[in-house]
């Protein structure tokens, strides 16, 4: 019996953080903002935990082509109307040196349960992140490829980091949101999941004696979603750029489809143990694109530009067949050049070097930040 062929459909979804265009420090979103971009964008736009956030999705898009479209629509609109309003999204995970203790969360039961759930713990949480979704409709099928996929997930990391600063310091990590989201329960690595049903009985027995609402309590670098037929990777940082983020959803629909070409032949990826694979996120999380991740079948470490042709290799040929192979190469030009991180750390350097003080090359790296959000639009 053929085993039928899912339909790879992707979906983005981008956290954004608004930011005042004189002081380049954060600003609440007005009660006018939120109501016209709702308006204006029809439900791909909603608040965040923080009232200096918001939040778009695309739409379900048949292709990176497709998602393109939407998602410089979105971006064009939010910063449209955030600029009548003196404001500019930025779409890093960490702003520069905003202080989180000067931050409010946003007044909705949802968000007011979360702060009563989570303590101290959600009251650190002024970050942003990017999720790519993959359309699987079986479920055991998307379990035994979220299976597999784990194993990439820090390979996303290094590619997306963009929080190498937290109020004002440079923590030396390429994406500290992570040192703060991992403090949250029911975050990090996936474990390894039986079948779908052995994943719905899990989410009952905290469901039903009311510990979780629903699966959308579970925050996993990669879940199969609450509301959708779709595999969810939620390990990247934000990206400042519109191409870096199509790169990394078009690597994730294309190592999707390498896993399940592989079904046709009757192979697998290897599953590593989770200690294994979680060295592998360290690396990224600490060095991003700088000192490479482990090939833990080779036993090496492989370094970065080793690692993008690989991984462009291994997808190729999925990726021609999906319309996205120049965003998959586009992974390239990322190591070549440098993620985020590097990029906000040289913005800060040149500054000093100009005779800047640590306050103007900060302000200096939020407003190359804003440069970026628009860069591609």
């Amino acid at each position: 019996m053929a085993i039928a062929q899912p339909d790879f459909t992707i979906g983005i979804e981008e956290e954004y953080l608004l930011v005042d265009r004189d002081s380049l420090a954060l600003s609440p979103a007005p009660t006018e903002l939120m109501e016209r971009c709702g308006a204006a964008l029809e439900g791909q736009f909603s608040p965040e935990f923080l009232d200096c956030q918001v939040e778009i999705g695309t739409r379900v898009c048949a292709d990176v082509a497709e998602a393109r479209d939407d998602l410089r629509h979105l971006r064009s609109t939010v910063a449209r109307i955030a600029a009548d309003y003196n404001l500019a999204p930025i779409a890093a995970s960490c702003h520069p040196f905003a202080d989180w203790r000067q931050q409010h969360h946003t007044d909705r039961d949802r968000y007011n349960s979360l702060r009563q759930d989570l303590a101290g713990v959600v009251r650190r949480m002024l970050i942003c992140g990017m999720h790519v979704h993959v359309g699987i409709d079986a479920p055991d099928q998307r379990i035994d490829l979220m299976n597999q996929l784990a194993y990439f997930l820090p390979h996303l990391l290094a590619l997306s980091c963009s929080s190498p600063y937290w109020q004002g310091e440079d923590t030396g990590l390429s994406s500290y949101r992570l040192t703060v989201f991992d403090n949250l329960p029911r975050t990090g690595l996936p474990p390894r999941l039986e079948s779908w049903g052995s994943f719905e009985r899990s989410v009952a027995a905290l469901t039903e004696l009311g510990v979780i609402e629903d699966a959308s309590k579970i925050w996993w670098d990669l879940r199969p979603s609450s509301r959708f037929p779709t595999i969810e990777a939620r390990i990247c940082d934000g990206s400042p750029r519109v191409e870096t983020t199509l790169t990394l959803a078009a690597l994730v629909q294309s190592l999707t489809r390498m896993l399940w070409r592989l079904s046709l032949k009757n192979q697998r990826w290897r599953i590593y143990d989770t200690f294994l694979v979680d060295e592998n996120r360290w690396r990224a999380q600490r060095y991003g694109l700088s000192q490479g991740l482990i090939n833990f079948g080779a036993h090496e470490i492989v370094p970065p530009d080793m690692l993008a042709d690989e991984l462009v290799a291994l997808v190729a040929e999925d990726a021609a067949a999906l319309d996205a192979l120049a965003e998959v190469e586009n992974t390239r030009a990322i190591v070549a050049t440098g993620n985020s991180a590097s990029l906000q750390r040289g913005v800060y350097a040149r500054a000093r070097e100009l005779g800047r003080d640590h306050d103007a090359a900060m302000r200096a790296v939020v407003a190359h930040l804003i440069d970026e959000f628009h860069a591609d639009l």
